[in-house]
């Protein structure tokens, strides 16, 4: 059907999350630091996201879209009522060597490949990259080994959708980055791929 929903400019948004906290629907949610609607379904049309924006990113727009579905909203409210507080692990274990290769959780996933600094860092780690993401989290230095045999074990075994790295802006963090790029090549995959970089200061560089 043809209706009234939102429409956020990716290009305006800052990622504030103000949208977020004046949906009452929870249509809205700040994922890889950019407000986005999670579905056609959970906005109502009526707008209390539009005042709140800072940037003027969010309008309205006449287009094809599910008509809104207040059962479906409740579950989804629901749902993220009973995650309430929750760390947001959707996994177990979160370390690179410790995956089994094939766990079921990697089927379709969307993952998060982290060095394990960068939770510490940065204060808003859970909300915007652990959301919806599977997480693996790993120190090269540390570990003092290569994940790139076992990264691409998990992406030949499974259909990964995605891959977010999460490093720190210092050296030896590189060797996340290297796993990632040198697991793909091993296994022959094309996967979506963005990498963000936290300061020792803990603020988002990239």
């Amino acid at each position: 059907m043809i209706r009234k929903i939102i429409q956020i400019d990716e290009k305006k948004c800052n990622g504030c999350g103000l949208c977020a906290d004046a949906c009452h629907e929870g249509a809205i949610a700040v994922k890889d630091g950019k407000a986005r609607l999670l579905r056609d379904d959970y906005c109502d049309g009526l707008g209390n996201c539009l005042p709140v924006c800072p940037e003027g990113a969010i309008t309205f727009v006449q287009r094809e879209a599910a008509a809104y579905d207040e059962a479906a909203v409740q579950k989804h409210l629901n749902n993220e009522s009973a995650l309430e507080g929750c760390p947001g692990l959707k996994n177990w274990p979160v370390q690179i060597k410790l995956a089994p290769v094939n766990a079921s959780c990697f089927s379709e996933a969307d993952l998060l490949i982290a060095a394990d600094c960068t939770a510490y860092a940065y204060g808003k780690f859970h909300e915007e990259f652990m959301q919806d993401k599977i997480t693996l989290i790993g120190c090269p230095k540390l570990d003092a080994v290569d994940y790139s045999e076992k990264l691409a074990e998990i992406l030949k075994q499974n259909s990964v959708k995605s891959i977010t790295i999460v490093r720190m802006e210092v050296p030896c963090c590189g060797g996340i980055v290297y796993a990632v790029q040198r697991a793909l090549e091993i296994s022959g995959l094309q996967v979506s791929v963005k990498t963000h970089v936290i300061s020792t200061q803990g603020s988002l560089l990239v």
